[in-house]
């Protein structure tokens, strides 16, 4: 059964898919009418989702540096958690990408793209019982505009130049036309707050199917359902319990004894291991995520391009693919966009492992000595095997790269988009605008290879701008070549996002958003005793 087949019998075993959506949906896709029905009905007799019960994570991610403001969600741990929650005004479709309400019923562009305006849902209301308004929606996006909040969107808001409202409409006039203005709000900083969190950033107040009732940053959090939700294909479980395991043995061990349901980043040299246990599901998703190695072009000796290509073809990514991920994910070309993409640049060679190359590079930047690269089990699952990896290909091109283990504690605040050579992983964007935005536009705060360039800035704008589909997707090759070829950014591979689960739990949704079901997977999710 394929992934699209899973999430369409995924939706009509949780009722959110009739008959005759169904029947069209997969007939769209080439399957037979009566293998269709079959397919139907025994997802219509497929277990109900049932209520009730404590579900426990053991989530690898936290930190004790973790804001309670989601404008300052760093890691993964606290992508969950703030999905658990908050709401934003706009979700994804978990398997196209495609833009779906959320807080915002309905929406309607002008004629450019320009102005939109969105229709904000009613009846709602916050965890202290205010309901929500659009003066609420308007004050939490402006607040993620403030260069001061520190929000992770902070590059995505900068197109946006008046947010006010009309009537009981929320209305977004922007610098230029975007089409994909939606699904840049689907961003999981965005998380509506009441007055926007001015009031305190840090209340974790919101409208989502779980109450926060403790947290202890870089420990755990606790949560219990939000009886009054809005929404009623969610939140299935009484308590959420998510404990923070930094440690990989840790997490399996935890799973495999059912000291929790479900853990994240599972090492795919582990799988085997795991697949054996009667008691435990493997989890593998296919998406955006990429793993990382990352220069700050203004910092020497990163400042000189023809080191940075050397350090770029001296990769085997090949053969890293294969040791570090078990072959769970894809080869990366050094540009953060794959084929899931819509309008992904075709045709772009793939950067291959060339020590002979590597090595002509290498003497043309005049550096001598060797490269310090800082790493961490938390920067990715095996993140410090494929820095050895990376320091024995290397050395086949006469280029000689110190490997320092870093603490995982403290290593998103004090090595990450601080030191200029390290490992990273990006979970992926719903469009190439919003993750260009977030990570290459000069001013962006998590520009994490410090990619400044004016000339790109301005193609950023102008693809964003540009409504016939052709001319975006030449500006958007243009935008990966002149990132491949002249940035900080080493991308060896888009990894699978591989996590696992006791098989009580049921109803996962495998999502290419990102990890974790889009880090929904709490809220998705429900116990078979």
């Amino acid at each position: 059964m394929t992934d699209y087949t899973k999430y369409l019998t995924s939706q009509v075993s949780l009722g959110k898919m009739n008959r005759r959506e169904f029947m069209g949906r997969a007939a769209a896709f080439g399957i037979t009418l009566a293998v269709a029905g079959t397919m139907f009905d025994t997802a219509a007799k497929a277990q109900e989702p049932k209520r009730g019960g404590n579900l426990k994570l053991g989530l690898e991610g936290a930190a004790a540096t973790d804001s309670k403001d989601p404008a300052k969600a760093l890691s993964q741990f606290m992508f969950v958690v703030n999905r658990n929650w908050g709401d934003m005004l706009v979700e994804s479709e978990p398997l196209t990408g495609q833009p779906v309400p959320a807080l915002a019923e309905s929406w309607e562009p002008s004629a450019d793209a320009s102005t939109w305006t969105f229709t904000i849902r009613k009846g709602v209301k916050f965890h202290d019982g205010k309901e929500l308004t659009v003066d609420d929606v308007i004050k939490t996006l402006q607040r993620h505009t403030d260069e001061k909040s520190e929000s992770g969107a902070l590059g995505v808001m900068k197109s946006i130049k008046e947010i006010k409202a009309d009537g009981d409409k929320l209305v977004l006039v922007l610098s230029e036309g975007n089409a994909d203005l939606p699904l840049l709000l689907t961003d999981y900083h965005l998380v509506i707050q009441p007055n926007g969190g001015l009031d305190d950033p840090n209340a974790m107040i919101g409208t989502g199917p779980f109450k926060v009732t403790s947290f202890e940053a870089g420990v755990r959090a606790t949560f219990e359902r939000n009886k009054d939700d809005w929404r009623q294909d969610r939140g299935y479980v009484d308590t959420v319990e998510m404990i923070a395991m930094n440690d990989a043995t840790a997490r399996i061990a935890a799973l495999s004894s059912g000291q929790v349901h479900y853990i994240n980043r599972v090492d795919p040299k582990t799988v085997d291991l795991l697949k054996r246990a009667p008691t435990v599901e493997i989890l593998s998703t296919s998406g955006r995520g990429h793993y990382v190695f990352i220069m700050h072009c203004n910092t020497a000796p990163f400042d000189n391009n023809d080191l940075r290509l050397a350090l770029k073809y001296a990769m085997d990514r090949e053969t890293m693919l294969e040791k570090v991920l078990g072959g769970y994910g894809k080869v990366g070309n050094d540009f953060p966009i794959n084929e899931t993409y819509a309008l992904f640049p075709e045709g772009i060679e793939q950067r291959a492992y060339d020590p002979d190359k590597a090595a002509f590079h290498y003497k043309k930047s005049g550096h001598s000595g060797s490269v310090l690269l800082r790493t961490s089990d938390v920067a990715f699952p095996g993140a410090v095997d494929a820095a050895v990896l990376y320091q024995e290909s290397a050395k086949k091109a006469g280029i000689e790269i110190e490997v320092k283990r870093e603490p995982g504690d403290g290593y998103w605040s004090n090595v990450w988009n601080v030191q200029p050579f390290s490992t990273s992983y990006w979970g992926g964007r719903p469009t190439q605008d919003q993750m260009y935005s977030t990570a290459y536009l000069s001013k962006a705060d998590w520009n994490d290879t410090r990619f400044l360039r004016e000339d790109f800035d301005k193609m950023v704008l102008q693809a964003r701008s540009e409504l016939d589909e052709a001319k975006r997707k030449e500006m958007y090759r243009a935008m990966a070549m002149m990132v491949r070829d002249e940035g900080g950014l080493i991308l060896p591979m888009f990894n699978d996002f591989v996590n696992a689960a006791s098989k009580q739990v049921k109803g996962y949704v495998h999502d290419i958003g990102n990890d974790m079901s889009n880090g929904f997977v709490a809220t998705r999710v429900w116990l078979d005793a």
